[in-house]
């Protein structure tokens, strides 16, 4: 199998990663192989189903043209500063181009220890490798930027956690693996050069319109503001939006306790470690900022200006995540609202409506979804008091005649913008536990269903419905 590797981040200085080959591991065997992403990328499907392309996924054979190694980087964890973290259970093997030109990281997660490891055992147990498969791929589907998964293969080899679990790897593809901690990595050591050279090379790679380290800042504060609305707009929560898994290149990165909203409410955490609801979901913007204000702090010494004026530039480009936000935020409401140009009052529309559906507990899937339907009334169904929702609808309805709103094409536009399958916590917690079991069949059924999640498919109905009390995931784990 060949691969047409071109390994630009390898070609920096050496103190930006560790290099090492993967661990080998005892009997590789494929779970999931993403042949639409495979062929996108230029790589042949059926040579990687082959067991030299299974020993490659798994990290007992390194391709040629690979340069195996760990990234280096730093970061705040829940706000507490930490000065060296890195890759510790991941290899980046290297990248390719796809088939329209774009640099494409290829990375092995759960590949063995490295330097980074922090004694660590550097694996990855099943059930993490298959969440992030499943919700990676769905945020794909929903259009929002993200890595993707390319393969999932078992080790053959337990791993010990609070028990010994299946181990596995997961083939993770991505713009890049560059965060915000990997620039207060070299920021912390005062290291110019490297911040020069790290900032220079991301700017060629994601921002080449940049010119300047503070017009790198201003396009990627732009890219998280889009990110983060439309995170918000599937009712996603990261759960660890550390500095550390914030990507430069404005893709979701790092799914470890991450989960979608059941019954809408603001305040709602799942992460089991976000004791303080620091990363909560009506917190993300806010916490998008925070992560924000420390790139932009990494980057004032190469700013080619006095301190006090970086610190003024960079404080207004951060600052402009504010007005970005809010109009990405509503454009997405009322896109799932059916509004196709928005009014002054549209996002006062999609707020009220948002306090009506936490005050009747209704779903946020659902809800949207019988919206977009041609009896809307029927969202009232997800209310614990359906009258909650009788003073809003009214007004929804005549915003939408105002504007001559035909019905089917409402519908049409509605449905686009709000999927019928969502990775439901409990349904992604089933899928697992019948993979420790060795039954992967729902967790295909799922991936598959979730890859056309705006389609009504009337056999996965099942899916779209939300948990019952004793189905309800209220608590989800870091993969670690």
């Amino acid at each position: 199998m060949q691969i047409a590797f071109d390994n630009s981040y390898a070609r920096l200085p050496s103190r930006f990663f560790a290099p090492l080959a993967p661990t080998p591991v005892a009997d590789p065997a494929m779970i999931a192989l993403n042949a639409p992403l495979a062929e996108a990328l230029g790589l042949d499907p059926e040579a990687l189903r082959r067991p030299d392309g299974v020993a490659m996924l798994a990290g007992n054979r390194v391709p040629d043209g690979a340069t195996p190694l760990a990234q280096a980087y730093a970061g705040h964890q829940f706000g507490g500063w930490v000065p060296q973290l890195g890759d510790g259970r991941a290899i980046l093997l290297g990248e390719i181009l796809d088939r329209t030109g774009q640099r494409r990281d290829i990375q092995l997660k759960g590949s063995g220890p490295t330097p980074f490891s922090r004694r660590g055992d550097g694996r990855a147990a099943l059930g993490p490798v298959l969440r992030e498969y499943i919700v990676s791929e769905a945020m794909h589907a929903f259009g929002i930027p993200t890595t993707r998964a390319l393969a999932a293969v078992l080790t053959g080899e337990p791993v010990q956690r609070e028990r010994a679990l299946p181990g596995a790897v997961l083939t993770r593809v991505a713009s890049s693996h560059i965060r915000v901690g990997t620039f207060q990595f070299f920021a912390a050591r005062g290291d110019e050069e490297a911040l020069k050279a790290l900032a220079g090379h991301v700017i060629a790679r994601h921002y080449p319109e940049a010119d300047t380290p503070l017009d790198l800042l201003t396009a990627v504060v732009a890219r998280q503001a889009r990110l983060i609305a439309q995170w918000m707009g599937v009712g996603f929560i990261h759960g660890v939006m550390n500095t550390d898994n914030m990507s430069v290149a404005g893709e979701t990165i790092d799914y470890g306790p991450c989960a979608f909203m059941d019954g809408y409410h603001p305040d709602t955490v799942f992460s089991s470690i976000d004791r303080m609801g620091r990363y909560a979901y009506r917190k993300q913007p806010e916490i998008a900022v925070w992560n924000l204000a420390q790139f932009a702090t990494a980057l004032l010494p190469i700013m080619g200006m006095s301190h006090k004026d970086a610190v003024a530039v960079a404080t207004r480009a951060v600052e402009g995540f504010a007005d970005l936000f809010g109009t990405a935020w509503e454009a997405v409401f009322a896109a799932k609202l059916g509004l196709a140009d928005l009014d002054e009052d549209d996002g006062g529309l999609a707020y009220d409506l948002l306090m009506r559906m936490a005050k009747g507990r209704a779903d946020f899937t659902r809800t949207f979804r019988a919206l977009s339907g041609a009896d809307p009334t029927a969202a009232r169904e997800e209310f614990v008091d359906p009258a909650t929702l009788d003073a809003w609808l009214p007004r929804w309805q005549a915003r939408l005649t105002a504007k001559g709103a035909d019905a089917s094409v409402r519908r049409a536009r509605m449905s686009a913008a709000n999927p019928a399958f969502i990775p439901r916590n409990h349904r992604v917690e089933e899928a697992i536990a019948a993979g420790l079991t060795g039954d992967f069949a729902p967790f295909h059924r799922l991936t598959e269903v979730l890859s056309r999640p705006f389609d009504d498919q009337p056999e996965a109905a099942d899916l779209t419905l939300a948990p019952t009390p004793d189905q309800e995931v209220r608590q989800t784990f870091c993969g670690t």
